[in-house]
């Protein structure tokens, strides 16, 4: 007959298995809302380094002027939208308005956060030289 014992048996209790089960659910419960807003945090950074591209082109035109024609001004808003004249390559696409493509629409009496027409894109002010994103999703108004 064949004899077992109980000392020769192995394997994990059920309160064993609940127990890793409790930890694992603990750990989830404090991971997942740290990484739950990722895809937020990635479309702000897009928006924040588009911006800073071109607003960077924008500061380097009107410098240009200056130094050539002792005047500086702000590039107008066509030379702004025609592409290698302001900036070499076409215009970054507002992550926040994907469907926009690299539009700009003028914003000459607009303020941030006011949705200028139908499409997204971004708003160029030609007066100030301004460019922010033409939408109106909370936070972007402030960069």
């Amino acid at each position: 007959m064949f004899n077992r014992n109980l000392s020769d048996q192995r394997g994990f209790t059920l309160i064993e298995l609940v127990i890793i089960i409790v930890v694992l659910g603990i750990l989830a419960a404090v991971a997942i809302p740290k990484y739950q807003d990722i895809a937020g945090e990635a479309r702000e950074s897009s928006c924040k380094a588009s911006l800073g591209g071109l607003r960077s082109g924008i500061a380097i035109w009107y410098a240009k002027e200056a130094v050539k024609n002792s005047t500086a001004q702000w590039p107008p808003y066509d030379s702004l939208v025609a592409s290698g004249v302001v900036f070499e390559q076409t215009l970054p696409n507002n992550p926040y308005q994907p469907n926009a493509g690299d539009s700009v629409v003028s914003g000459y009496n607009q303020s941030k956060g006011t949705v200028v027409g139908t499409r997204g894109g971004w708003v160029y002010n030609d007066s100030t030289g301004q460019v922010w994103p033409n939408t109106n999703t909370v936070g972007e108004n402030t960069w």
